[in-house]
């Protein structure tokens, strides 16, 4: 039917007329009331949202020279934040002299990634990055 015609068929319900789509030859445009259709719509994206998880970056520091058991406490802390499905920053931070053993650091970030393995997955490998070596597991 010609436009004029949909256009009366809806002022006539007390509707609007909508163009669903455009590109089609000929154009398909439906009788509705375009305040409710956007408020569903509306409606529609915040209810999906709110499903939405948002994953944060959780970061764990150490030193080259950490101790077994502060070790295995930061390891502790690592798996809770990886099982509530958070990615977790390891990082290890040198300070003076230090510097002259990153290998210490290479070690420990071995360390730690062997520990992880069963329950996470490296995202990006361990480097430096001035004073400091990163490196960001994800879970599973």
């Amino acid at each position: 039917m010609s436009v004029q015609e949909g256009l009366d068929i809806a002022f006539d319900a007390g509707l609007d007329l909508v163009e669903v789509s455009p590109t089609a030859r000929p154009p398909v445009c439906k009788v509705l009331d375009y305040g409710k259709f956007k408020f569903q719509a509306q409606k529609k994206a915040n209810e999906a949202r709110k499903k939405q998880k948002v994953i944060e970056v959780k970061e764990i520091k150490m030193r080259p020279g950490i101790d077994t058991h502060d070790y295995q406490t930061k390891m502790k802390a690592a798996s809770k934040f990886i099982d509530k499905g958070d990615k977790v920053k390891v990082t290890v931070r040198f300070r003076g002299r230090e510097m002259a053993h990153t290998g210490l650091g290479r070690e420990l970030m071995k360390r730690v990634e062997e520990d992880m393995a069963e329950i996470a997955k490296i995202e990006t490998m361990a480097k430096m990055e001035g004073r400091q070596m990163t490196m960001i597991l994800a879970p599973r």
